[in-house]
């Protein structure tokens, strides 16, 4: 499309919308994924051998207090918070509540993984009932998966809420009231269920 094309659909865009497109943004796209990977393996104890690993396996081992630390959450205490356990409607709610902090999923543990900021650890969540949350912060490890492990299909860990840039990491108010969200309807819905 000449630029004189293109101006007249952008003109024509912008009076019909009030918006004008940005043009493609596949190298920026491509660009940004480059550095969240950049960013993440930072956190890897041997670089080579983590890209390697996601290459081949498709998960890598990094360890936390790092550039992030983590959160991770038991599947039925976000379903609970969700109000759902449809993969799609638990994504949309997970993307909502984190205000898009990236969000993987573990199909063996059944267990959801928060990306937080590093020194996130927060009292409040060591008086949750064993299982249903654990801050993992200094001297832990957990394995990653690459960035474009977006489906279940062939792999153990996937993003729920794919990490969308460097450091663009979930807000710690937002990961406790998405917990706490959770334990208020699991016990309301284990009072019903009593009684």
């Amino acid at each position: 499309m000449g630029e004189r094309t293109q101006l007249a659909a952008n003109e024509e865009k912008l009076t019909r919308t009030g918006q004008v497109d940005a043009g493609p943004s596949v190298a920026t796209a491509a660009e940004r994924r480059l550095d969240a990977e950049n960013w993440l393996l930072s956190a890897a104890l041997d670089r080579a051998r983590a890209r390697t690993d996601w290459a081949e396996q498709g998960v890598a081992l990094l360890r936390c207090d790092g550039p992030f630390n983590a959160v991770k959450i038991c599947a039925d205490l976000v379903h609970a918070a969700a109000g759902t356990d449809v993969p799609g409607e638990v994504d949309a709610y997970l993307a909502q509540a984190l205000h898009g902090g990236p969000v993987f999923y573990d199909l063996i543990g059944c267990e959801y993984y928060v990306l937080v900021p590093p020194s996130a650890d927060r009292r409040e969540w060591s008086v949750y009932r064993q299982g249903e949350a654990e801050f993992l912060g200094q001297d832990c490890c957990m394995g990653v998966p690459r960035l474009t492990a977006l489906f279940p299909e062939g792999a153990r860990q996937y993003w729920r809420v794919p990490l969308r840039g460097a450091g663009e990491l979930a807000s710690v108010d937002a990961v406790t009231q998405l917990i706490d969200t959770g334990r208020f309807h699991s016990a309301r819905a284990e009072g019903l269920a009593g009684g």
